[in-house]
């Protein structure tokens, strides 16, 4: 987005490398290229009647192949020293979609190993966002290694909101009881497939909310560096066993409101107040 044109492999290899080192040994989870939406490069333009269910993250790659092939080279040739590379594809709604990117993941490792690179494949994933994935994870997991849901995307989908729509922007909730029942399917199954799951979103830095996934046994959440303190205060107060009792007494509730007068409640409780009063 802050280019004037798309980076070239060389740009990219290097802004990659920077931060797999910096990290290293620890993973990094690289997401490829998730443009659409919300997200549009300036030097790329297209118009859509409904952008948020149009030409979005892996659905405008895979029409871009040598956009994303430049991307898969880079990321291969960024990992090969610090080996913590983890790839993340954006917006995956059927298999086909991750069928065609291991296609050209294994296309860039030959040309690769054809220059004369030795490159290792690395761990891939999906970001749960489509109500569709969430259905077929049986079929995923064959393919793929660990998801990732994206509470927002996942949440407006599933309720059919706009959240940048001021009109309907109040119905947007993820403590909607649907949205919860649904991420909570979704990472039962989603361990009885043997997948790591991550979540990202709002909802991962909501004390409230982050009961519930504790409640969950979402295995890792992903958040703004400002966030941190507070949900790791939260996670380090309440006990996984009292946030299952709290995620069985949330899914018989009928309304957004009650669950999160519950939650509220709990945190009070357990002397975490201050975070409702600093807007968390």
């Amino acid at each position: 987005m802050l280019h004037d044109t798309f980076p070239t492999e060389t740009e990219q290899t290097e802004v990659y490398r920077k931060v797999l080192v910096a990290y290293a040994p620890r993973p990094v989870y690289m997401r490829t290229l998730d443009i659409g939406g919300d997200k549009a490069l300036p030097y790329f333009p297209f118009t859509e009647d409904n952008p948020y269910l149009g030409w979005r993250g892996i659905r405008f790659t895979l029409d871009n192949t040598s956009i994303f092939l430049t991307q898969i080279r880079a990321l291969l040739k960024a990992n090969i020293n610090s080996q913590n590379m983890r790839i993340m594809l954006p917006m995956v709604s059927r298999v086909e979609e991750v069928d065609c990117f291991l296609g050209l993941l294994n296309e860039a490792m030959l040309q690769l190993e054809g220059e004369g690179l030795s490159v290792t494949k690395p761990s891939v994933g999906v970001m749960i966002e489509v109500p569709s994935a969430t259905l077929i994870l049986d079929h995923l997991a064959k393919r793929i290694d660990f998801i990732s849901i994206g509470s927002n995307d996942l949440t407006q989908y599933l309720l059919a909101v706009d959240r940048n729509n001021p009109k309907v922007s109040s119905l947007y909730n993820f403590l909607n009881p649907a949205v919860i029942k649904s991420i909570f399917q979704v990472v039962a199954t989603a361990h009885e497939l043997q997948l790591g799951v991550s979540l990202c979103g709002e909802m991962a830095s909501d004390p409230a909310a982050v009961l519930l996934l504790i409640g969950m046994e979402v295995d890792t959440l992903s958040m703004s560096a400002f966030n941190l303190p507070k949900v790791k205060w939260v996670i380090r107060s309440v006990s996984q066993a009292r946030a299952k009792g709290l995620l069985q007494e949330v899914l018989s509730l009928e309304s957004e409101a009650k669950i999160r007068e519950l939650l509220e409640a709990e945190l009070i409780s357990v002397g975490l107040g201050g975070l409702l009063r600093a807007g968390g």
